[in-house]
């Protein structure tokens, strides 16, 4: 249901009680009434009133109660929600106990407190005993328990306490202010403007019915014709000076001013915060807590909307464009209501066929890039290619399959020249730029970067080559944000510190539109289109949001975003929704989904923090979810949810609000951290996807063609069609007609290059004999730490660094870094390594227990993404954070002594330990487990292996 309805079930309840029909309906007095308040307060689940409610508890009417509440909540919505249904349902089993009802008393047992028993089998059990009783005063925890009408009210103070806490009933529980009579003013203002319309106005019009449209009839007796009923959309945009431009007076697009769309005609309302307290409920029990306090946790005071509605005057020329501040509504319900809302067709969401398991959660590799990361963005074809912007300007493509910067720039100007005094001036003083935006084309050819300093790069892709292909000097500063759009060729939007929006051609370079009106640096930009109107939205960091046609005339509209903040919109893959994510200067951040047809937040996102450090990254993936990063995790939400779904840490080692970026199947996830690299979070078809990737030769020069890019015709989008261009965080978000489809490139299926059977078998790799000396390299690894005898040495999965254990049960990891001189960062004999540590300072120490460090048998094993390490040095086994260096766990103290470890390939919680006394144990780590113990040894085991492909386990012992 919208915002606007939602007010307008407010002004029909205020109108109720006005009209004195408040007890009439309450009680069924009158049945010849036809609004029955307690169902309207219901149904719409916008207001529960608590004095109702009082009634109906004091009373004991317990079908009312429950029916009443079930527009509000459900049983097994939240801990709350079950305590007030299970507090109710006691009460009412303990009156029939008390009346000597004991059929009645089974039949509540069996029906209503069931359904608790799956949370506390135990409390059933006890609740059950009672039947046993003659009395179920003789029960310790019921003994005083006085008359019904105490306990009722005993209980209806706990209740009251639980709703208030309940986040369900947040902004529900407070009727908002409104001035008497609203919605007779309302009716009457509407019938005024009625009036107005009219061709022939009476002096002193006979209004007799609101059934229909007012119009005075014509002195003659004609009919009148009917009045204007939508000027908003026939007529969104004061003509210019002098009529309209003539064709092509605004460069090669779409002319003239045109129609405002729907999505941008109503984007208009009034605030009015209201805070409201949250709790957290206790357990379930016979007895209710005395104590209010001691369910008090995590107070909130989340922003709320219930305002009246304010309408526009109109005239039967133009509509007067006025300037309002925006409103926020926490509003979930999306009950259908014929009245007010412009919808749009062809919306689909498509959510039912996935769940949160499908969400990417497993860090799968880590990826070192040197310097700080500040954006992603994963090929929209390749979807194992993934592109990153860092704080040093560098720019880079990983192969995610191979684990290889494939492609790298460090921040440089082109043409120094050409370049206007200013940027000259400052790269004089300071040579150096970050990044703040990274971005592919939509067929994936091209690829841009918007630097902190004036300029923006395009680079060519094709096969891993690099080429330069525009420098555009876009802005005044910083170039905050860029995104590729498609008005009628392809081209690119940026936005900048000097309040400007730009479209230049992705060909040449060539300056389109330039669109002014923010009175701050312009902070994001999200182009898009409905139907055949296209249009960007553009953010600021004042908070201000505005949207743009591609022409010269002006904002379309002109609204504040939630808490004034910092904001970045996107649309959901299918181009159907739109959300949007900001942190203000005070740190406070805001998800939420918009009302476009009214221009209202249709529901704000619950979970994320209140003082939030830098600007929060969301994005969207499979028309289903949402993710941003806070608080040193991946927060995740059902679109169709304002509670947050769940939350990763990716193994620890994140910055307080880390980028964040799906792949168009929403089966991989980058994130950044706060050592200078990226995880890859993947969930099973995402590692499918790698692995499938892994057995075929990758050819980028393919991506072109299989796209099949052609430039389209003006006419080339369809009505309804998906998103046009690319959203500020959806950013893969394709222009349709460029890939021969209907849809957004994160709704097509990954396109996939051939195998090509008849590949150069010459090529497949071979071991190479050494034969020679001089095919051999040696490198001296440099030890700042204690030097000692080497008992394991092992190269990592992704060949970046060596890791030993030494004989003292101190590890050490060498890493290669990435340069001029060593472009892939892997282990070679050229360039020298660093003994790496975690800026803590700590080292990953095994337990000795009481063992001889020299007589003991070292052993370790690397998970599969090389982000743990499983190690013993004839004491306990330890699992160690890779990142971090922090000790995970524990387990498993002598005798016997671990003497060799492996990890399962295909789930890294399954561990092979080989003992000191010739057995085998599968271990998981999960649930601190043996699952299986082998024997046939007859000495220690010295070696064990997993087969990849077979489900098998070779071991080795002391006795072969």
């Amino acid at each position: 249901m919208s915002s606007l309805s939602r007010e307008l079930v407010f002004l029909i309840l205020q109108f109720l009680d006005e009209e004195k029909f408040k007890e009439t309906v309450h009680r069924g007095e009158n049945d010849a009434c036809c609004w029955h308040r307690a169902m309207l307060e219901q149904e719409s689940g916008f207001f529960f009133n608590m004095r109702y409610f009082e009634d109906l508890v004091t009373g004991g009417e317990w079908d009312e109660v429950e029916k009443y509440l079930s527009g509000f909540t459900k049983v097994d919505d939240n801990r709350y929600s079950m305590k007030i249904f299970f507090e109710i349902r006691k009460q009412k089993y303990l009156e029939a106990l008390d009346r000597r009802d004991r059929a009645k008393a089974v039949d509540i047992l069996v029906k209503d407190l069931k359904v608790f028993s799956a949370f506390n089998e135990e409390l059933f059990k006890e609740i059950t005993q009672l039947l046993t009783l003659e009395n179920f005063r003789e029960n310790e925890q019921l003994s005083k328990y006085g008359d019904t009408k105490s306990a009722r009210g005993i209980m209806l103070a706990e209740l009251k306490k639980l709703i208030e806490a309940n986040p369900l009933f947040r902004d529900k529980l407070q009727f908002p202010t409104l001035k008497n009579s609203r919605l007779r003013t309302l009716i009457n203002q509407s019938l005024n403007w009625q009036h107005q319309l009219c061709k022939n106005p009476r002096p002193n019009p006979d209004i007799k019915t609101l059934f229909v449209d007012h119009t005075c009839g014509p002195p003659n007796g004609a009919r009148a014709p009917s009045p204007v009923t939508n000027p908003l959309m026939n007529a969104a945009v004061p003509k210019p000076v002098g009529g309209f431009p003539p064709l092509g007076a605004h460069g090669p697009f779409q002319p003239g001013p045109a129609p405002l769309p729907a999505p941008l005609a109503g984007w208009m309302a009034n605030p009015s915060p209201v805070a409201h307290p949250a709790a957290s409920a206790g357990p379930m029990g016979l007895v209710a807590p005395n104590n209010a306090a001691a369910l008090i946790k995590r107070p909130r005071t989340p922003p709320n909307n219930s305002a009246a509605m304010d309408y526009q005057t109109a005239d039967s020329d133009h509509v007067l464009k006025r300037t309002r501040p925006f409103g926020v509504s926490d509003e979930v319900s999306t009950l259908p209501v014929n009245i007010l809302p412009v919808p749009y067709n062809n919306q689909n969401h498509g959510q039912s066929s996935y769940s949160s398991d499908d969400l990417p959660r497993n860090v799968i590799m880590n990826l070192s890039q040197g310097s700080a990361v500040k954006s992603l963005d994963f090929h929209p074809l390749q979807q194992v290619l993934l592109l990153v912007g860092t704080n040093m300007g560098e720019v880079m493509v990983w192969e995610l399959v191979t684990r290889e910067r494939v492609a790298f720039r460090n921040f440089k100007v082109w043409d120094l020249a050409a370049c206007s005094m200013p940027l000259q001036a400052s790269l004089a003083s300071d040579y150096t730029a970050s990044i703040n935006r990274v971005m592919w084309s939509p067929d994936g050819t091209l690829f841009g970067v918007a630097y902190s300093k004036h300029v923006v790069h395009i680079y060519s892709y094709s096969a891993n080559d690099l080429r330069n292909h525009l420098e555009i000097e876009a802005h005044v500063g910083s170039v905050n944000d860029l995104a590729f759009s498609f008005p009628s060729k392809l081209c690119i939007v940026t936005c900048g510190e000097d309040r400007l929006i730009k479209v230049w051609d992705a060909v040449n370079g060539t300056k389109q539109f330039v669109f002014e009106g923010h009175e701050a640096p312009v902070y994001s930009v999200c182009p898009h289109h409905k139907e055949t109107i296209q249009f960007i939205f553009s953010t600021a960091t004042d908070g201000k949001i505005k949207a743009w046609l591609y022409d010269n005339v002006g904002s379309r509209v002109d609204y504040d975003a939630p808490g004034h903040s910092s904001t970045t919109m996107a649309y959901s893959a299918d181009g159907s929704r739109l959300f949007s994510c900001g942190t203000n200067k005070e740190g406070e951040s805001f998800l939420v989904e918009w009302n476009e047809s009214e221009g209202a937040v249709k529901r704000t996102y619950h979970g994320l923090g209140k003082r939030s450090v830098g600007v929060v990254q969301f994005d969207t993936t499979r028309n289903r979810f949402l993710a941003a990063g806070d608080e040193f995790m991946v927060k995740f939400w059902d679109m169709d949810s304002v509670n947050l779904l769940t939350t990763i840490d990716a193994d620890g080692a994140l910055p307080a609000s880390p980028c964040i970026r799906f792949n168009k199947d929403g089966t991989l996830l980058a994130v950044s951290t706060n050592e200078n690299g990226v995880k890859i979070l993947a969930n099973t078809d995402g590692v499918r996807q790698l692995r499938s990737a892994e057995n075929r030769p990758f050819d980028a020069s393919r991506v072109a063609s299989t796209a099949g890019v052609k430039p389209p015709t003006m006419n080339a989008f369809p009505p309804g069609s998906a998103a046009l261009g690319a959203s500020i965080v959806d950013r893969n978000t394709s222009v349709p007609t460029m890939l021969g489809m209907s849809a957004d490139n994160r709704s097509l299926v990954d396109v996939k290059p051939r195998v090509d059977e008849s590949m150069d078998k010459s090529k497949v790799w071979k071991l190479i004999e050494i034969t020679e000396a001089s095919q051999c390299r040696s490198l001296r690894l440099p030890d700042s730490i204690s030097a000692m005898r080497v008992s394991r040495l092992i190269y990592t999965n992704s060949g970046l660094a060596i890791l030993a254990l030494a004989s003292n049960a101190v590890h050490k990891l060498w890493k290669w870094q990435r340069n001029d001189r060593n472009l892939t960062g892997k282990a070679n004999a050229s360039v020298m390594p660093q003994l790496w540590q975690p800026s803590s300072g700590i080292l990953m120490t095994n337990d000795l227990s009481d063992t001889n460090p020299e007589d003991a048998v070292s052993c370790f094993a690397l998970s599969k993404n090389d982000s743990y390490v499983m190690s013993a040095s004839g004491g306990k086994i330890s699992l160690f954070n890779m990142m971090t260096f922090k000790t995970m766990t524990t387990f498993m103290a002598p005798p016997p002594a671990a003497t060799f470890l492996a990890f399962h390939p295909q789930d890294n919680n399954i561990i092979a330990i080989g003992m000191e006394d010739s057995s085998i144990q599968i271990y998981n780590v999960r649930v601190d487990e043996v699952k299986t113990k082998l024997k046939g040894h007859q000495k220690r085991i010295t070696g064990l292996a997993f087969s990849n492909v077979l489900n098998v386990l070779v071991s080795s012992g002391a006795d072969s």
